[in-house]
């Protein structure tokens, strides 16, 4: 039996062996950003969400600060939230920064 294969899973001793879960790390983005139209639990409101973006806090909300200005909305949990259908716009204006832009859903 190779050693990679084998591993305890009970002794004597103590019982049953638990295995440690991995530890949660966030993943890095593949480089594309994503823009998706959601309206669920928001009352029929549409709103345009941005993700993909791998900028520190102070880079994402002054990109954030310039999307609004032109468009209205806000920052939630590392993404934009943009309001209203605005897709359209919001590719070509992230496209023009030199960012890899993906209309992403329906």
């Amino acid at each position: 039996m190779s050693e990679s294969n084998s591993r305890l899973v009970y002794s004597t001793d103590t019982g049953r062996i638990k295995e440690e879960p991995a530890p949660l790390t966030r993943a890095k983005g593949d480089g594309v950003v994503r823009i998706q139209r959601q309206t669920s639990g928001r009352k029929g409101k549409g709103v345009c969400i941005i993700t993909g973006l791998d900028l520190d806090d102070g880079a994402l909300t002054a990109l954030a600060a310039e999307l609004k200005k032109k468009c209205g909305g806000a920052v939630k949990e590392g993404s934009i939230e943009i309001q209203g259908d605005k897709r359209d716009l919001l590719k070509q204006l992230l496209e023009a920064k030199g960012l890899k832009v993906k209309l992403a859903g329906g």
